[in-house]
């Protein structure tokens, strides 16, 4: 500790969060160091014409995802299934034809890899689809050697239960998607088996575990029980045995840091931050710094280390930009928070762009807009979707020319993120500001100190001050590198705890964001 504290006075840092050592494990993990992008592979891009996205149209696609910035993808269910979302899988070991081979899949793989980009899948673990082999041959006669695979009564209770051939079986998602019985060891093997074939056979790098907080029932309570916990204990000790790299994401609905703390450690590597995710939203909207203030404070009480993963919007919600009433500033404000705030960012396909849609799912899944082509560039076809109205206004080959598009945006914070561990796995400090549409933060690694100042507003600024945290910044002069933004000089005076000459900046630009790199003279 000693040592620790010596080596921050060296370098003219005293953080006032909790700091995390370089010989701490969430340092040496490689996902606490990525940028995550989620892909709906049905809609991303169409190689061979069939109006369906495949696995080769990521393929063709990756020198793109590279350019972005993307460190990480997340494939959603690329199981055979009988749905075009994929979450009611029919086979766990093979990929959907509609998509492709086993050996495209491999080569995107491994061309990701090539790339310096991991690949995660979606892992259905608390049901299969009805039509599932297991499922029939179960439904087929109480006698079956499946039965027991899945969870039966004689009689039904209420909701979630649905009538087989003999009996009633219990599906939390609906009819067509019959729960594993996790209780029978057999169920426990047989998914075993099947993230060792994925992690082994195939060569990925994680899962993203959909429905996790719903995989064992203790009587009445459906969610988030005991069972379910140590279920995930002992899961826990099975991937990291079979590759201690391997990275696991969970979804538990609503989730925000207490509820991720619940489910990470010994469990899984990380939970989605849903109160994050709500509290950046709710700051880009309202133009208050309430919001991401509340956010970060509930997640440094109880997960001061970061260990989560953050996002915008996924493919259960209504996109970010929709959200946002189609606003580009507010967007950009929104990926300003993402991507300067601790925890893991996950970026939904299309988000880069400022791509648009509200529920129902579909609409929210809508295939990419790469060019205001026929079809968006997404196929030669018909698309499995029809695409979004606007893509000849939205899409990716417009923007990329474009310096102050959302996607030239997305693309500098990300390169920033990507070159300041600071913004990946320091510590961060709220900086309290005497304005509410002034978002301020610090973060703080061993090697480097970042202040962030976001105007949320869509009016210039110029009635502001900033105060640091008690002992952030010992009082003297600092020298300032502007990593994004203008109109900043090249030194601060700290006094007090209080950035000395009033305000860094004598007006924050409507929507602008500040990030400056700050060291001592």
């Amino acid at each position: 500790m000693k040592r620790a504290i010596l080596l921050i006075l060296l370098l003219g840092i005293l953080s006032a969060c909790v700091l995390v050592p370089s010989t701490d494990k969430s340092q040496q993990s490689w996902w606490r160091n990525t940028v995550f992008y989620e892909i709906f592979v049905r809609s991303y891009c169409d190689s061979d014409g069939n109006g369906i996205g495949d696995f080769n149209g990521i393929t063709s696609k990756l020198d793109y995802l590279q350019s972005l910035g993307i460190t990480g993808i997340w494939l959603m269910p690329i199981n055979p299934s009988p749905t075009y979302h994929g979450y009611d899988v029919l086979d766990y070991y093979s990929v959907n034809p509609q998509y492709g081979t086993m050996d495209d899949f491999k080569n995107m793989l491994a061309e990701a890899h090539k790339r310096g980009i991991r690949v995660i899948i979606d892992l259905v673990l608390n049901h299969t689809s009805s039509q599932h082999p297991f499922f029939v041959d179960a439904n087929s006669s109480p006698q079956s050697p499946y039965r027991d695979w899945y969870v039966w009564v004689d009689s039904s209770p209420g909701n979630h239960w649905y009538s087989g051939i003999s009996g009633y079986y219990y599906a939390y998602f609906g009819s067509d998607m019959p729960d594993l019985n996790y209780k029978n060891p057999d169920v426990t093997a047989e998914m075993d088996k099947v993230v060792r074939f994925w992690l082994k056979d195939v060569g990925i790098d994680g899962f993203r575990i959909d429905a996790v907080k719903y995989l064992i029932e203790e009587g009445p309570k459906l969610e988030d029980t005991q069972s379910t916990h140590a279920w995930l204990r002992k899961f826990h000790t099975m991937y990291k045995d079979e590759n201690p790299q391997t990275y696991t994401v969970g979804e538990v609905y609503g989730a925000g840091a207490f509820g991720a703390k619940g489910y990470t450690g010994d469990q899984l590597d990380q939970v989605f931050n849903f109160e994050m995710a709500g509290g950046i939203s709710g700051s880009a909207l309202g133009g208050s710094n309430t919001g991401i203030n509340s956010a970060i404070t509930f997640a440094l009480q109880d997960m001061p280390r970061g260990e989560y993963a953050t996002f915008l919007s996924n493919h259960d919600q209504n996109r970010i930009m929709s959200t946002l009433s189609g606003n580009v500033g507010k967007a950009k404000v929104a990926a300003s928070l993402l991507l300067t705030s601790p925890g893991t960012p996950f970026i939904y396909y299309g988000e880069e762009i400022g791509m648009e849609g509200e529920k129902p799912d579909e609409n929210i899944r809508l295939p990419m807009q790469w060019s205001e082509e026929d079809n968006a560039g997404f196929t030669t076809g018909v698309p499995w979707q029809a695409l979004a109205a606007d893509y000849q206004q939205t899409n990716v080959a417009d923007e990329t020319t474009d310096p102050n598009s959302l996607l030239s945006y997305y693309r500098n914070l990300i390169l920033i993120r990507n070159q300041h561990p600071a913004l990946r796995t320091g510590s961060i400090s709220s900086v309290t500001t005497t304005n509410r549409g002034v978002y301020g933060a610090l973060r703080v690694s061993y090697k480097e100190t970042i202040l962030i100042i976001v105007n949320l507003t869509k009016n210039p600024i110029n009635d502001y001050t900033l105060s640091l945290p008690a002992a952030s910044l010992r009082d003297g002069t600092y020298q300032v590198e502007t990593l994004l933004g203008s109109g900043m000089g090249t030194s601060l005076i700290i006094s007090g705890g209080v950035i000395n000459n009033s305000q860094p900046l004598a007006e924050l630009s409507p929507f602008s964001t500040y990030i400056l790199l700050i060291t001592r003279k």
